[in-house]
């Protein structure tokens, strides 16, 4: 257990010290308005409530598949987390902002703005509190549901990052997440299929 903790974090600062080597000087950092932190703090966010929906439903049932795959997502999602927030300290920039989420993106309708759900993607709070009372079968269910249009909020994320950002390791990042969130997608679809439910 320690050696695997130890390796996650020698990868998280490998990662911090390959953005300060990107993004040269302090004073080539991004600015609080740019693409890079903008999709920094808001994938934060957005990770944060996949990590929550992912215990929850650890929680909530005994299978093991979605146990599993909520124990992965929980975990990738939480390290990179800390990443995006771990170079906003780096970039000397505010981890939140006073403008609407997506704002960077340059497009309108990215944000929820429906019952807690702050993005794209995102489950409401009324779906939070849901997923929260249910067991078993139901409750996996609706965590692959609610996890699948979670993924495919943040794959649109993720994409509109790898247009838009400007240092290379926060690009890289980005198209690796849209490579695996697309993957546990298709893999959630059939796992959907086989309890005898759609996405």
């Amino acid at each position: 257990m320690a050696v695997a903790v130890a390796g996650v974090l020698v990868a998280a600062g490998a990662v911090t010290y390959s953005v300060a080597e990107d993004g040269g000087t302090a004073a080539d950092a991004p600015v609080a308005d740019s693409a890079d932190a903008g999709f920094a703090r808001d994938m934060a966010v957005h990770h944060q409530q996949a990590v929550e929906m992912s215990y929850i439903v650890r929680d909530r049932t005994t299978g093991e598949e979605v146990r599993r795959l909520a124990y992965d997502i929980a975990q990738t999602q939480a390290n990179q987390r800390g990443m995006l927030l771990g170079w906003l300290d780096l970039w000397g920039l505010p981890k939140v902002s006073s403008d609407p989420p997506m704002t960077w993106t340059g497009m309108r309708g990215m944000s929820g703005g429906e019952d807690g759900a702050l993005m794209v993607g995102m489950a409401t709070d009324a779906e939070m509190k849901r997923l929260g009372t249910l067991n078993g079968k139901q409750a996996e269910i609706l965590y692959l549901q609610l996890m699948t249009a979670h993924h495919k909020g943040g794959v649109h994320m993720a994409e509109s990052c790898v247009a838009k950002c400007a240092v290379g390791v926060e690009k890289r990042l980005a198209q690796g997440m849209v490579e695996a969130q697309q993957s546990e997608i298709d893999l959630m679809a059939g796992m959907l299929k086989a309890r005898g439910a759609k996405p």
